[in-house]
């Protein structure tokens, strides 16, 4: 038999798995989960032109908050339509 090599993250999934931390969501509750996550989706995309200042303040913000910066910029997009 073939052995798989797990990366990091799947290898986090499967010692997760393990200690009994994921529960079982019935069907309703997994179509909800999956619509909001397919709402979420990007599907365009946005150029623009920003001041340098204003664009090292925004990615200093998201590196504090452990994020990248573009995701940052989409978050607040977000928030704002919203």
């Amino acid at each position: 038999m073939k052995k798989i090599k797990l990366s990091r993250s799947e290898k986090a999934i499967e010692r997760a798995l393990l200690r009994g931390e994921y529960r079982p969501v019935k069907e309703a509750e997994f179509n909800r989960i999956a619509e909001a996550v397919a709402r979420r989706k990007k599907d365009a995309v946005l150029t623009i032109r920003v001041n340098g200042a204003d664009l090292a303040s925004i990615k200093e913000k998201a590196k504090r908050m452990g994020i990248p910066y573009q995701s940052f910029v989409s978050e607040l997009i977000h928030q704002y339509a919203a």
